[in-house]
């Protein structure tokens, strides 16, 4: 029996309307997607446009400027050292501050009182820790002690012993120094410097920059603790060079470079000095003296100068580049020999 027309039913025909519908759908949201995907590119092409466009201005502007000089400022902010140059600065006003309220004058145990004049001459008498009795032998014959030796400041001259402070800080070395100053009151203690024969071109450096700093002098003058000087007769010699800027005087001498260890002298550093292996000139070191102007240079550039071996020779590098006058007294030369020189060999 077949079924009639009124009950026959068609199973597809609703399922092929339903995928109409899911397409169509499908579309639209591909096309909202394209829509909202040529919006974000418009954007950004507008956006990359307008920024063309004030770049654009921008470098023509730039274009009409005259090129103009780089101030030092600039360069360094480019360097990035602005912040270092500002820390530097800070430093300096509170070097400034601590000078005015008299902390650098204690920190260095001075024996000194500070002089607003310019004196002529600071001399510096170069002693150890075992050189007792050369500082009494010195004391009982050119330099004077006591009141003698402040009136003789007030008159332009300051004598002081030079000393460093012992590699134990503290020890019996230290405390028998610390006695002595307590009783005579005539020495300038570097308390930064390590006292030891091998460690004299440190000295040097330490000597002349603490002396600069605390007291203005137109010659600034090392001596070796045993060396007797005619003190009148040396500062006759000063007074007559004391229009001059740059005095490097002593006595003048070169000599040969050792070269090998373990001989006296020896050089570490002797491959510097050529093939001929020979010393520059320079003042030898029982005594020599330096101008305001050396001595300042030496403060000032202090922690990158060389040092060689010997102090005479460390001194004598430092001068090699500077406009000095070199002056070559034969009667600081200190011989054993009494006679007609200013100094000589205890």
């Amino acid at each position: 029996m077949m079924p009639s027309n009124s009950t026959r039913r068609y199973p597809f025909k609703g399922h092929q309307a339903d995928s109409g519908r899911g397409h169509t759908i499908t579309m639209l949201v591909m096309f909202l997607l394209a829509c909202l995907a040529w919006l974000y590119i418009g954007g950004r092409l507008w956006q990359d446009a307008e920024m063309r466009k004030l770049l654009g201005s921008l470098l023509e502007k730039n274009g009409k400027q005259e090129t103009r000089v780089v101030t030092v400022e600039e360069q360094l902010m480019n360097l990035g050292c602005k912040d270092s140059g500002k820390k530097i600065a800070d430093l300096e006003l509170e070097l400034t501050l601590a000078r005015s309220q008299g902390y650098l004058h204690k920190h260095l145990n001075w024996s000194a009182t500070v002089s607003s004049q310019r004196l002529l001459a600071v001399i510096g008498i170069y002693t150890g820790f075992g050189s007792h009795s050369n500082r009494n032998r010195i004391r009982n014959t050119w330099m004077q002690t006591g009141s003698a030796l402040r009136k003789l400041e007030e008159k332009g001259i300051v004598i002081r012993f030079v000393v460093g402070r012992s590699a134990n800080r503290g020890d019996s070395l230290d405390r028998r120094i610390n006695e002595e100053i307590l009783e005579k009151n005539d020495f300038l203690v570097l308390e930064s410097h390590e006292e030891a024969a091998e460690e004299l071109p440190q000295k040097a450096k330490h000597f002349f920059s603490s002396v600069t700093e605390y007291w203005d002098a137109a010659f600034y003058v090392k001596v070796d603790d045993n060396i007797h000087l005619n003190l009148d007769k040396f500062i006759n010699i000063l007074v007559s060079l004391r229009d001059k800027r740059r005095v490097y005087m002593g006595c003048m001498k070169s000599g040969e470079v050792i070269s090998q260890e373990g001989q006296q002298w020896y050089e570490p550093n002797w491959w510097k000095f050529g093939d001929e292996k020979s010393y520059f000139r320079h003042a030898a070191a029982p005594l020599y003296v330096l101008s305001r102007d050396l001595a300042q240079y030496i403060n000032i550039n202090s922690a990158s100068l060389n040092t060689y071996a010997h102090e005479d020779i460390s001194v004598g590098s430092w001068m090699i580049g500077l406009d000095a006058e070199y002056i070559d007294e034969r009667r600081l030369c200190c011989s054993s020999m009494v006679g007609d020189d200013i100094c000589s060999t205890g």
